[in-house]
C-alpha cells in the first residue's frame, strides 16, 4: 500500500523484514508447538525493489535445528499484479529460540 511505500514508490525494507519474521515465526511456533521468539537475523539482502501494487510471497524453509533454537532461511518474492512471473527480492536467515510460559529457554519438543 501507499503508506509503506517511499516517496520513489518502493516498499520499506523494514515491512519486508516484518513479514518475513511474521513467516518464520509461524513456522518456528509449529514445530516447537509453542512459543519461539527470533533472537538474531542475518544475511539480510535486498536484491530488487518491490513496488505498491506487486504482490508478495514469503517462503520459509527450517535448516538446522538445535537443543533449544532453529535456523530459518526466507525468500521474498514479488510478482507484478499482471504477470506470472516471480522474482526474488529478498533473503535472511532467522534464529528462534523456543521459550517457556516464564521466557525461559526451552527443549523443542517439549
Amino acid at each position: 500500500m501507499p503508506a509503506d511505500a517511499n516517496a520513489y514508490g518502493d516498499i520499506f525494507g523494514g515491512w519486508l523484514m516484518s513479514l518475513m519474521d511474521s513467516g518464520a515465526g509461524l513456522m518456528a511456533a509449529r514445530r516447537t508447538k509453542g512459543r519461539a521468539v527470533t533472537v538474531a537475523m542475518d544475511g539480510l539482502a535486498f536484491h530488487k525493489p518491490v513496488k505498491v501494487g506487486d504482490e508478495v510471497s514469503v517462503y520459509a524453509e527450517i535448516t538446522s535445528v538445535g537443543t533449544t533454537s532453529m535456523e530459518i532461511s526466507t525468500d521474498v518474492f514479488r510478482r507484478e499484479r499482471h504477470s506470472v512471473e516471480e522474482e526474488l527480492v529478498t533473503s535472511a536467515k532467522f534464529t528462534f529460540v523456543a521459550i517457556d510460559d516464564a521466557g525461559k529457554p526451552r527443549k523443542i519438543g517439549d
